[in-house]
């Protein structure tokens, strides 16, 4: 049994999430993406017993390592992978430079899915490449793709779709069928797909995540795929990223794309004793975790729904983000960060940050105990209970 309500303090630990010197000391952080949960207490063992190993020198990707990753995912998604496919990665942020990198060139197109997690936008105007947008459609409380619009946008110099699969920040957890629909788009004209699935394990119970490319060798031949043990166990300051991309003129390509940054080198040596540990024991911690991230969204719902009514939270399938509508209060997003950060003293990530459609948005972490979800929310209905409509 793991207790999910254990608060466990973590400002004084050099946390990105909660250690920015801009916030005030009491400041709740439901931003960032990791949760405030221990992790397992496998990966917890195995690194300190390898810390008492004096020497710490260069570490290795191991079979033992590739053959974990290989074993869950079968286990969980039922996709077998091939340990020839498997690209060793620093994490997804940069396997996104490194994929646009090795499949574009200068001014060619990425489309991206907005509202969509900001490092998508970023790799591809800093790497110089022209940003096509896919906007999704908003449907009540739930998202679709507009394939159709997508069509529409592409033209000869569009080479590469950046796919988030689960979607952060809206929750969706994409069907087979809509995979399907979109990777018959892509290969007829001709874009390679990059899904950064980093989310795939933390689908709400009763859902089922579905790689794109286990549908079929069509998809599996142009498309490449980033998973990462970080989210799923809480482990990001000692995650690592395993890229697996079948295609090997795809692999190779991507290897070189790596290979100039020398970012594409050697895994920190805790990095792969924590990955290992997480895949090989994990699975009990993360069947008891996903039932109480269920329980917090309900939670966070049935809140707004008492306290908040003109706030919004969109469907969630998946992920541990709740995506949250402020725009019926009327006021410009830079208001109601301010309120958040200044009156609330909680700190969430602004939607506009997360490209078109984020406008009126916030996006909340709830991967906490509840007991700081609860105060956090509190705060907020107290701050903003005078622009509820009577």
């Amino acid at each position: 049994m793991y207790n999910f309500d254990e608060l466990i303090p973590r400002r004084g630990t050099s946390s990105y999430k909660w250690d920015d010197p801009h916030d005030p000391p009491d400041t709740i952080a439901l931003w960032v993406a990791d949760m405030d949960f221990p992790a397992p207490r496998e990966v917890t063992r195995a690194l300190l017993e390898r810390a008492r190993h004096p020497v710490y020198g260069y570490s290795r990707v191991s079979e033992s390592l590739s053959e974990a990753f290989i074993a869950w995912q079968e286990r969980r998604n039922g996709w077998r992978i091939d340990g020839d496919w498997i690209v060793p990665s620093p994490g997804v942020v940069p396997v996104l430079h490194f994929a646009i990198e090795a499949y574009t060139n200068e001014a060619d197109g990425v489309v991206i899915q907005t509202p969509v997690y900001p490092p998508f936008s970023r790799a591809v105007k800093l790497l110089g490449r022209r940003l096509v947008l896919n906007p999704l459609v908003r449907d009540g409380l739930r998202y679709r793709m507009d394939l159709a619009q997508l069509e529409s946008v592409i033209d000869a110099g569009t080479k590469l779709l950046l796919l988030c699969s689960p979607h952060n920040p809206v929750g969706r957890v994409w069907s087979a069928a809509e995979l399907r629909e979109l990777g018959e788009l892509c290969r007829r004209r001709g874009l390679t797909i990059v899904s950064d699935d980093i989310h795939c394990d933390l689908i709400m119970p009763g859902g089922r995540f579905v790689p794109l490319v286990s549908l079929g060798e069509e998809f599996a031949q142009t498309s490449v795929t980033c998973l990462a043990p970080s989210k799923t166990f809480n482990i990001p300051g000692v995650g690592s990223a395993f890229t697996v991309i079948p295609n090997p003129k795809l692999r190779a390509a991507f290897r070189r794309a790596g290979e100039k940054t020398a970012l594409l080198s050697l895994p920190g040596l805790y990095n792969a004793v924590a990955a290992e540990a997480a895949y090989r024991f994990g699975g009990p911690w993360l069947d008891e975790l996903l039932p109480y991230l269920r329980d917090n969204f309900l939670f966070l719902k049935d809140f707004l729904a008492k306290e908040m009514p003109s706030v919004a939270p969109a469907q969630l399938e998946g992920t541990y983000l709740a995506w949250l509508d402020f725009s019926a209060y009327g006021l410009a997003d830079g208001e109601v960060t301010r309120l958040l950060r200044e009156e609330a003293r909680v700190r969430l990530n602004d939607g506009p940050s997360f490209g078109m459609g984020g406008e009126g948005f916030q996006r909340l972490n709830f991967g906490c105990p509840r007991a700081v979800l609860k105060e956090a929310l509190t705060r907020v209905a107290a701050v903003f209970s005078a622009y509820e409509k009577n």
